[in-house]
């Protein structure tokens, strides 16, 4: 875990703007429909390649499910679905759930999310919500696992390679990202 590194060993930095699905290079990876949506290609990010979508959250509602349902069909997209093995389904199972934790906390932490970017390059995927909260997201010390609430980032904790946060000086929120390995 890491919540002082704003990016993971060897990771190539943020996303360039306008960066909604689009693969390395520049080339749209799909059309964009609705709510600041862009449609998944329905091909495998290529060999090397890295392949981004971004869902812009702005007036929606549903988000968390909204959040999912995008995420999902990303995975579709890159070939992490349908799952051909159970460690396949359960990586795959691992990214939604992670893709809803961070939604969630940023509704119950930080007056909603602004959006989610998911980045995939065969080896890593990795999940960014950004926010307008001021907090610093972290597991609930020390976990119980019987009591109600507070299990979001040590869920993600668990489940990812690792996380942190992203703030930019004099702008106002965060962005909290997280890396999950692809399925063998």
């Amino acid at each position: 875990m890491s919540t002082t590194r704003p990016y993971s060993p060897g990771d190539r930095g943020p996303e360039p703007s306008g960066a909604s699905g689009a693969s390395q290079g520049g080339v749209p990876a799909g059309g964009a429909s609705g709510e600041g949506v862009s449609a998944p290609s329905g091909a495998a990010a290529p060999p090397g390649g890295r392949q981004v979508r971004r869902l812009s959250f702005d007036g929606a509602s549903g988000v968390v499910p909204l959040a999912r349902d995008f995420a999902r069909q990303a995975l579709y997209a890159w070939g992490w679905l349908p799952a051909a093995s159970a460690d396949q389904r359960a990586a795959a199972e691992d990214v939604l759930l992670v893709v809803s934790e961070l939604v969630t906390n940023a509704c119950l932490h930080a007056e909603g999310p602004d959006q989610l970017w998911i980045t995939c390059d065969n080896k890593v995927i990795r999940i960014e919500v950004a926010d307008r909260g001021t907090g610093q997201p972290s597991p609930r010390t020390p976990h119980r696992a019987g009591r109600p609430g507070g299990h979001g980032m040590f869920i993600v904790q668990r489940l990812c390679l690792d996380w942190g946060v992203v703030r930019t000086p004099g702008v106002a929120g965060k962005t909290v990202w997280a890396e999950l390995g692809a399925p063998a």
